[in-house]
């Protein structure tokens, strides 16, 4: 780290969580952020999700089947930070385990969702906060330029309204949170996945965060 007191601030970042609406870019920022603290990733793997591409086509019909595949799924991914080993690496990852009932209070019916929050909470009564969520904010229009650009084809049908009903949710649901110290970045105008002078200024935010809320709102640059 350039930083003289980088190992003293990251030696306080365990796990580091890196959240915000589908095309936003973070799993690219959680790769690289994982980099520079020496750490480790803990990705969403939507590509092992069955039901996913089904979702897309008709979300009414396979949304509870998709929502419960990914709740075991990042449950599973969770259970190496249940268990308080000192030594364990640090973790950077792309999802926040909450924002698992986010989406299902989206997509889901009322008869579904009382289902789906029967299992949530029988799952997810032991999961560990993180040290530090980093929230990225995005609008539905830049959301879709990063979603084509990447090309999935499972992603094509997405639609603006559920971008900003989703984008809504994720609003509501940070406006709320108190579980961990919150960093929300407005990521519409900047890179800091391929562009240096962004990123380590992000970072820099990160590394002077102690604890609680706070907003960064970082000059617009192009993206990509």
């Amino acid at each position: 780290m350039k930083r003289s007191d980088g190992a003293n601030v990251t030696n306080k970042l365990r796990h580091v969580v890196i959240e915000g609406a589908i095309g936003v870019g973070k799993t690219s920022l959680a790769r690289r952020l994982a980099e520079s603290l020496d750490g480790e990733t803990l990705l969403e793997r939507p590509e092992d999700n069955p039901f996913l591409d089904r979702f897309y086509a008709e979300p009414g019909r396979h949304a509870l089947a998709t929502q419960l595949s990914f709740l075991v799924q990042r449950t599973m991914q969770m259970q190496q930070l249940r268990e308080g080993d000192l030594f364990r690496p640090r973790i950077v990852s792309d999802f926040l385990i909450a924002k698992d009932r986010l989406f299902a209070e989206v997509t889901l019916d009322d008869k579904e969702f009382e289902l789906y929050e029967q299992v949530y909470r029988h799952m997810v009564s032991d999961v560990k906060h993180p040290d530090l969520v980093v929230y990225l904010q995005a609008p539905v229009g830049v959301l879709q330029e990063r979603i084509a650009r990447r090309g999935r084809r499972m992603e094509r049908n997405i639609s603006d309204e559920y971008l900003a009903a989703l984008s809504d949710a994720y609003n509501r649901f940070f406006h709320a949170y108190e579980e961990s110290p919150l960093l929300i970045v407005n990521a519409s105008g900047f890179n800091p996945v391929e562009d240096d002078t962004d990123y380590q200024n992000l970072l820099d935010v990160i590394l002077n965060m102690r604890g609680g809320r706070q907003f960064y709102n970082p000059l617009p640059a192009a993206w990509g």
